[in-house]
């Protein structure tokens, strides 16, 4: 069976770029940033659905600085991809949890207990069981080829895989640049086959569940829940019809419904 192609744009160069290229793509374009950027550090992510659950044609391009938060990261994924009801995030790195030995985390986090240092004591159990405390700079954190799992929404969760693909000697243009993101996915209508989904029936989920605004009305005829509670819009996102999700609010311009 053939293997689909994903793709996305380039927001370099406008050029459209493959999924499995991305990376290569854009090492050259950042490559250019070490003549005329500021010394310091940087890396380039991608950041895609985890690759556990099957392939999907979600993708994310970004080059971070050394300076930004973790933190910083979960803010940015939740605007352009996850937010919608304000749930728990994490990230974690299964080799640190294996790494460190869980009873002389145990033992240290109690001494700093002690003495008040709280946050320090956060940390170090959130480390034992694997995650990455978001305060910590991400120049602290990231190496090249280091992946990272993050989660977001412990219930209805979107998982991610987070991929450090290099990292850079010099600053980045701002905390994080956005430099490529997938294309909406064609998805057609399931009951003409003809116009692009435009809403996802939720009550109807892996069903005939994408509908065009024209064969909505008509489902909701047979539908009790559509106009209650299941219509949700197709967007550019691996959590459309999850929860409560509707949209992000960065990069906008890709976040609706392909045009065909």
């Amino acid at each position: 069976m053939a293997i689909t192609t994903f793709y996305g744009i380039c927001l370099y160069c406008n050029k459209q770029v493959s999924k499995q290229q991305v990376n290569r793509h854009m090492q050259k374009h950042l490559e250019d940033k070490l003549l005329t950027s500021k010394p310091g550090k940087s890396f380039l992510l991608k950041i895609e659905t985890n690759p556990a659950w099957g392939r999907t044609p979600y993708f994310l391009s970004l080059w971070v600085d050394g300076n930004a938060a973790m933190n910083d990261i979960d803010i940015y994924l939740r605007k352009i991809w996850l937010e919608c009801c304000g749930h728990m995030s994490a990230f974690t790195n299964k080799k640190l949890k294996t790494a460190r030995g869980s009873m002389w985390d145990f033992f240290e986090a109690e001494k700093l207990l002690q003495k008040g240092e709280i946050k320090e004591y956060e940390n170090i159990m959130e480390e034992t069981r694997g995650e990455i405390p978001k305060n910590r700079l991400t120049k602290d954190v990231l190496k090249k080829d280091m992946k990272i799992d993050y989660q977001y929404d412990f219930g209805s969760t979107t998982e991610l895989q987070i991929t450090v693909a290099e990292e850079f000697p010099v600053k980045a243009d701002k905390t994080i640049v956005l430099l490529t993101r997938n294309e909406p996915p064609e998805i057609l209508c399931h009951t003409c086959g003809k116009a692009p989904a435009v809403t996802v029936c939720t009550a109807c989920y892996g069903e005939e569940s994408f509908f065009c605004a024209k064969c909505a009305k008509q489902h909701a005829k047979s539908c009790s829940d559509f106009n209650d509670y299941a219509a949700m819009p197709v967007v550019n996102s691996p959590r459309m019809g999850v929860c409560g999700y509707t949209g992000g609010a960065i990069d906008k311009e890709r976040d609706g419904v392909f045009v065909k």
